[in-house]
């Protein structure tokens, strides 16, 4: 029998996030249902929440960076038990049959994956599926997530996007002890791949255009800064980096960013879902320098990523909010005002 849950949401692209009731499925044989206890807020949210990419469906229900605990599971359900630590990222459901899927990559499922919010919901005729800022969700056992017990709950909801967008390029391309890498951007995804890149090994140059941002980038575990404003300081650097994650949301000039790689050396964008500036194309052709994206990560990939996170107690920087604050929030993250990472405690949504 489908139930009705506490959630918060949007009526429109121009309304605020508000109370509302949403209708959760039967827990069916290959599912796990959850008791929310804390959601991530990605950028993401917002973007969907104000249709800025022009395929929002509403009333939105926004949050993929899901930490809870398990009420139920299915009768086939093996791999979860009762009160088991759990979370729920960016997807909850692919056609499994694609090559994609069958190589672990859901994200990349040919037929369509299945978003956790904003998405046709294959489990509820003509429903589409409602996110994390709700008392609780079903999923199916697939696309649900062990947490460490040994690493703070709260602090591990980010990883859940955040940390998985980070983490896949980085293991993608195999960067290890030495690796020079530099990490351009220090927000949301900027922080969790200085982090991740420090624990593989490797030497970590935190790129930012602000001088201010140093002494955090170095607390958080990056060896050396630098200014991408400062040209002469810039030219120093060329040709010298192994890898470098872009983490920058925006449209950009990349040319000084090319010319940081070396010959053969990769760049990868995570942040700019959106065109890009022109670049010139002698930069990569001189050196047979590559750029490339990534898009989060699937569910094998992540639960390695977790379990890494385990090994070395990595989680994000975060800053807790109640629900009533989302509102509030959205503009901070708009405004580039948070360290690094809103998590919204969901005992404050059953209030």
């Amino acid at each position: 029998m489908n139930t009705n849950v506490k959630a918060y949401g949007a009526k429109s692209a121009t309304a605020d996030l508000e109370p509302m009731s949403i209708e959760r499925r039967e827990t069916k044989p290959s599912d796990v249902k959850i008791e929310i206890t804390y959601c991530g807020v990605c950028h993401s949210d917002i973007h969907t929440v104000r249709n800025d990419w022009q395929n929002s469906v509403y009333p939105v229900i926004p949050g993929h960076e899901i930490i809870g605990k398990v009420l139920e599971v299915g009768e086939n359900v093996t791999k979860f038990k009762k009160d088991q630590l759990v979370g729920v990222g960016c997807l909850v459901d692919s056609c499994q049959t694609c090559s994609s899927c069958d190589e672990g990559l859901e994200q990349y499922c040919e037929n369509g994956w299945t978003g956790t919010y904003n998405s046709k919901d294959n489990h509820m005729q003509d429903k589409q599926t409602y996110g994390g800022y709700s008392t609780s969700i079903v999923v199916d056992e697939k696309f649900v997530l062990s947490i460490p017990e040994n690493i703070d709950e709260k602090a591990a909801a980010p990883l859940l996007c955040a940390g998985i967008t980070t983490w896949s390029p980085l293991s993608q391309w195999k960067v290890k002890k030495g690796d020079k890498v530099g990490v351009v951007g220090l927000g949301g995804l900027g922080h969790m791949g200085v982090k991740f890149a420090n624990a593989l090994g490797a030497h970590v140059v935190m790129i930012t255009t602000s001088p201010d941002k140093a002494s955090d980038a170095t607390s958080l575990g990056a060896h050396e800064v630098l200014i991408s404003k400062n040209e002469e300081d810039m030219q120093k650097h060329n040709n010298s980096f192994d890898f470098i994650l872009n983490t920058i949301p925006v449209g950009h000039d990349m040319n000084p960013y090319i010319a940081l790689l070396k010959r053969d050396a990769t760049m990868v964008l995570v942040g700019a879902v959106e065109p890009l500036k022109p670049f010139h194309g002698g930069g990569i052709i001189m050196g047979r320098k590559r750029i490339s994206g990534s898009l989060i990560g699937g569910i094998k990939e992540t639960q390695e990523m977790l379990d890494f996170c385990g090994k070395h107690n990595i989680v994000s920087d975060i800053e807790m909010i109640d629900m009533k604050d989302i509102n509030k929030a959205y503009k901070r993250v708009i405004d580039a005002d948070v360290k690094y990472r809103f998590v919204i405690d969901m005992k404050s949504l059953k209030n």
